[in-house]
């Protein structure tokens, strides 16, 4: 975590690069394995990214009355 903080301090670019190919790649790995969960049900290709989508609404819901 120090590392981070200190790679925020002094290269602020990389740090951003980083950390939007981290949540590039977490979203990625969501949408797959909703493709996983969701593909024997025979539903339209769309299905997966909305359930990502609503899972992550819901998500960030919770977070915000927790506070």
């Amino acid at each position: 975590m120090e590392h981070l903080r200190r790679l925020r301090g002094e290269r602020p670019l990389l740090f951003g690069l980083v950390l939007l190919v981290g949540f590039w790649l977490g979203f990625q790995l969501l949408l797959v394995v909703a493709q996983l969960v969701l593909g024997p049900f025979a539903l339209p290709a769309w299905a997966p990214l909305a359930l990502v989508l609503v899972v992550l609404v819901l998500v960030a819901r919770g977070q915000q009355r927790s506070r």
